[in-house]
């Protein structure tokens, strides 16, 4: 059973790009509620995810959807005034649309490092600049090594009894004890690597690249279809312009516009499709066995 995950990096990074890219730089409210509930169910999908990630990001659009109608007062619906400032509906619904696309990007990115490890990452940028494809693994390799020295460290400290007592100048002196010894970690374990690659004679000679990953019908198909699916949907979105100010207003709707919102409907469950299809053919093989 190949999963979405298993995808050329390639393939995959260029469908993160277009689904995200789109969803970054249009205001339409269609295609950020595709946006939005494509971005949840892939979440749901790739990442398995759920519960406090869930309650962070809600507050998160709660708040963003709340303090644009406070601060901007641009509109011609007032729906009351507070403290002389009037509270637009065109204010009101266009936080709720900022906040539907701040939520969907994080999303998407969630889904973006879950798919794409560093040696994805390494094997993407390896061919562009050797040096920052090595600079950015070694970077995502020793982000969650430095959360867990830390956690040692701090266990340590505690097992030695100094959070004995529950303050806040306690607390700070502890992180700060933490941090330090973190930094001196951080220095030395950098040495020792680049000692480790002299060794090994990097930068000695040109370097040879080993291509964990190679090239299938399906990652041509995905490849194709999410640049096809992203430029109907550019076409669809461009045909039926929507504003919010001052008064919310949109082209009628044609073909074109309705064959965007589509295109970009289906680009949003690509990994939900392939999932599913995925799904099925292994219940067939299953049932024919």
């Amino acid at each position: 059973m190949r999963g979405f995950a298993d995808y050329n990096p390639i393939a995959a990074a260029v469908y993160f790009l277009a689904v995200t890219g789109i969803a970054m730089f249009c205001m339409d409210p269609v295609i950020l509620a595709l946006s939005l509930a494509g971005a949840l169910v892939t979440f749901a999908l790739l990442c398995g995810q759920g519960g406090r990630a869930h309650w962070y990001t809600l507050g998160l659009f709660l708040v963003m959807a709340l303090i644009n109608p406070l601060v901007s007062h641009n509109g011609v619906t007032v729906l009351f005034v507070m403290n002389h400032n009037p509270v637009t509906l065109e204010a009101l619904l266009y936080g709720v649309a900022a906040a539907a696309m701040v939520v969907a990007v994080l999303y998407w990115f969630r889904c973006f490092s879950c798919i794409m490890t560093s040696d994805k990452l390494l094997y993407i940028f390896g061919g562009l600049s050797p040096r920052l494809a090595l600079i950015l693994s070694m970077t995502l390799r020793y982000v969650p090594l430095f959360g867990q020295q830390a956690k040692k460290v701090k266990q340590a400290q505690t097992a030695l009894g100094l959070y004995k007592e529950d303050n806040l100048i306690d607390s700070f002196r502890g992180g700060m004890r933490v941090f330090s010894v973190m930094v001196t970690w951080a220095l030395e374990n950098g040495i020792i690597t680049a000692d480790s690659m002299t060794a090994r004679g990097y930068g000695l000679g040109k370097r040879s690249r080993f291509r964990l990953f190679r090239w299938r019908a399906g990652d041509v198909l995905l490849l194709t279809g999410s640049l096809l699916l992203a430029g109907l949907a550019l076409m669809g979105v461009h045909a039926r312009a929507f504003t919010w100010y001052p008064a919310i207003a949109a082209a009628p709707m044609d073909a074109l516009a309705i064959a965007g919102y589509g295109a970009y409907g289906v680009l949003t469950l690509l990994p939900a499709i392939i999932h599913a299809k995925e799904a099925i053919k292994w219940h067939c093989l299953i049932s024919s066995m």
